[in-house]
């Protein structure tokens, strides 16, 4: 017999050494970013924000503008535009502003009734309305006292 029987001896494994240094490694270079990183060494450095009160708002007024309703000439009977608005004025002229409204509903019904139903349905009409129409009521009002027109109903049907 000449197969003797050994001691058992435990089977070659692989070495535990490179999980660990890869562990260690990994620790060391993710501690490093967030000190880089923190440091600002790299990307913006962080503020601390609210550190200066924030400006005051201006002083402004926001006047509603009585609905407007169109019917659209060319069309079926039951065709319809419907427009609201406020304006955003300066707070020392809001009462001229507000004087002047019957001539600003005078304007917006001008100018929408002479706007072409097809053009109603490009992608860029409400823009492109909005600027004709503070243009006008910025000329009726005259110039600094009405700051924008926010559109709160654009309604074709």
């Amino acid at each position: 017999m000449s197969d003797a029987v050994q001691p058992d001896e435990p089977p070659a494994g692989r070495s535990k050494l490179p999980l660990m240094m890869g562990l260690v490694l990994a620790l060391l270079l993710g501690a490093g970013g967030f000190f880089v990183t923190n440091s600002g060494l790299i990307g913006p450095r962080s503020e601390v924000v609210g550190t200066d009160p924030p400006a005051d708002l201006p002083e402004i007024a926001f006047l509603p503008v009585a609905p407007v309703t169109i019917s659209m000439p060319g069309l079926a009977s039951d065709s319809h535009l419907r427009f609201t608005a406020q304006l955003e004025v300066v707070s020392a002229h809001a009462g001229e502003v507000e004087l002047l409204m019957p001539r600003i509903v005078d304007v917006l019904n001008g100018y929408l009734r002479a706007v072409q139903p097809a053009s109603l349905q490009e992608a860029g009409a409400l823009i492109r309305i909005r600027a004709q129409l503070l243009r006008r009521i910025q000329i009726v009002t005259g110039e600094g006292r009405v700051r924008d027109l926010l559109v709160t109903e654009f309604l074709f049907s």
